[in-house]
């Protein structure tokens, strides 16, 4: 609705007289929920001291005073708001005819200006699967990374596998000592395979504590490059690593460059030295080398042992700064659950302190915890879902409701579609409520076709390209006029919004927005699908402007889909 936005703007400027910008106006026009309030509302509450009047005064006097745009059809004065309507026809003639020209680009724009942009996602540990809390990661990271490339960045998709430290060295300790030399076999998948050894370990760990101390042996020994010890763990890691690169492929989850923490965790030296002469870093009591923030409202934050083995943000400090200068970078963001917010908020000081130029454009999207109806997932118990699991068992419920539909289908097109559908399940719940919002993932409800979830937005676009499928090409010009009735006003508002809420998604990191918007829309076109008819309408032209508001709805709902990473199926 940008272009309407502008007209009102202006003209909203041009009657005060210089008493508010433009800018201001534009950020003080609201679009009601309620279609009753008009397409914009302008509060006057603002302006009430600037012109020593009542906000109702100002609304009325306004009313009687500005001259309405082209593309308005008429204003009302109520209480302190004047409310704008704007001319639905030309809204949907302009939605339309943009959206069958572009097709797959509606939505795009350049706001980005093409700067540099790294989303770090899913940053999986190699002692163990993917589980569903990587599978949010995932969704958010790849969603995210579309929404930047729709809105005109130059994206890199980066995954930092963790693949290093003592919690891969639990695992490790633990083939060494039970495994008896086995290998991954086809029944047990590889990255699953190791995972159960990390298992094992923390199950023998409460039998026997000095099993701690063996492990942080092993990961010393690990560092000073043992030969036996860094045998075991290439070959381990290439077991997780093999199962990961699965099940990203199974989730349509992306990669452009692969980074390790095992070739960043010894590269942070020059970086520590020079924050310790700087006064950044002190060596305290026990000889860890400590951040000092607690004159920054932050907690001290350790970034070397006393053993001088590195830990996490050993890591991050060497890293951080390598992309920055590798891939001239203009921004890189983080997407990692809540539980670190207080890591990122330590880490980006510390690179401020240190007179690091690029902090600034350091970004933690920060996101909800996923949990289950049985409750919190613990990795170490064996009582998470893994990524995998939840897949299968999503396909097979999925499967099971397609046999009810369609019991002729065949077995091959069963599996294509129960798949399709499973991960629409699966992302949509994840990205369908605000990033920040813990989660609890519920599979059957994600599955349903009504309400919002992901195989309603499918079932919608199958049905709008049925519709399509059943009708005759119509040529010559179309008359948006016709779509007069509430239910196609409202389609075609929100098919003209589209853009609007891409951007608004794509400049605050927050695909759910975008999500938000495809469920309106779909609930919109299935009214008027209700309750007008499309293919035996009154006469040719009304069957015709009809048709074209059915093709942009299906195309907008294609466009979001893909932006989210869902794919939109023909036929359900």
């Amino acid at each position: 609705m940008a272009e309407f936005k502008d007209d009102i703007t202006k003209a909203l400027e041009k009657a005060l007289g210089g008493k508010a910008k433009k800018e201001e106006i534009g950020s003080l026009l609201e679009e009601p929920s309620n279609p009753e309030m008009g397409d914009y509302a302008f509060p006057c509450f603002k302006l009430a001291g600037r012109l020593n009047k009542a906000p109702q005064q100002i609304a009325e006097q306004l009313a009687s005073e500005i001259k309405l745009p082209t593309t308005v059809a008429r204003l009302k004065a109520a209480g302190p708001y004047l409310n704008f309507f704007v001319k639905k026809e030309e809204l949907a003639g302009k939605a339309i005819s943009e959206i069958l020209k572009k097709k797959d680009s509606y939505g795009k724009s350049k706001t980005g200006n093409g700067k540099k942009v790294m989303v770090e996602y899913s940053a999986p540990n190699t002692n163990k699967p993917l589980h569903v809390g990587h599978v949010r990661n995932n969704c958010i990271g790849m969603a995210v990374s579309n929404l930047l490339e729709a809105t005109g960045h130059k994206v890199i998709k980066a995954n930092l596998v963790n693949d290093r430290g003592v919690h891969i060295c639990k695992s490790m300790l633990a083939y060494k000592k039970w495994g008896k030399g086995k290998k991954p076999s086809k029944n047990r998948k590889s990255d699953h395979f190791v995972g159960d050894f990390y298992v094992q370990f923390n199950k023998q760990l409460k039998e026997d504590p000095s099993l701690e101390q063996e492990a942080l042996l092993m990961l010393r020994k690990w560092e000073n490059q043992d030969k036996e010890v860094i045998a075991l763990w290439k070959k381990m890691n290439k077991w997780a690593i093999d199962g990961f690169k699965q099940t990203y492929k199974d989730f349509g989850v992306k990669f452009d460059i692969w980074l390790k923490e095992s070739e960043f965790y010894n590269k942070a030296k020059p970086i520590l030295e020079d924050g310790t002469e700087k006064g950044v870093f002190f060596e305290d009591d026990e000889g860890k080398l400590v951040a000092k923030l607690e004159h920054h409202d932050l907690p001290n934050k350790v970034v070397l042992r006393s053993d001088g083995s590195s830990i996490y943000i050993t890591n991050d400090l060497a890293l951080t700064k390598h992309k920055f200068e590798k891939f001239k970078l203009d921004q890189s963001i983080w997407v990692v659950a809540s539980e670190q917010n207080l890591y990122f908020q330590q880490l980006f000081k510390i690179f401020e302190l240190l007179g690091f130029k690029w902090f600034s454009g350091c970004r933690h999207l920060s996101y909800g915890m996923v949990f289950l109806p049985e409750g919190k997932m613990k990795s170490r118990e064996g009582t998470v879902v893994d990524a995998d699991d939840l897949l299968k068992k999503m396909a097979d419920l999925s499967a099971k409701e397609i046999t009810k539909r369609y019991p002729t289908l065949s077995a091959k097109e069963k599996e294509k579609r129960a798949k399709a559908i499973a991960l629409a399940a699966i992302k949509f719940y994840m990205l369908r409520v605000d990033e920040s919002r813990d989660l609890q993932f519920n599979p059957k409800e994600s599955l349903s076709f009504e309400g919002e979830t992901g195989p309603y937005l499918q079932y919608t676009y199958a049905r709008a390209k049925s519709i399509l499928r059943k009708s005759k090409k119509k040529s010559g010009k179309i008359d948006f006029s016709l779509l007069e009735s509430e239910t196609e006003k409202k389609v075609a508002k929100l098919l003209y919004a589209f853009p609007e809420s891409v951007e608004k998604a794509g400049l605050s990191l927050r695909p759910h927005i975008v999500s938000q918007h495809l469920v309106e829309l779909a609930s919109a076109f299935n009214s008027f699908y209700h309750s007008s008819r499309v293919l035996n309408a009154e006469n040719e032209r009304l069957v015709k402007a009809r048709l074209a508001l059915v093709e942009a709805t299906a195309q907008v709902l294609k466009n979001g889909l893909g932006l989210l990473s869902i794919e939109a199926i023909e036929k359900m």
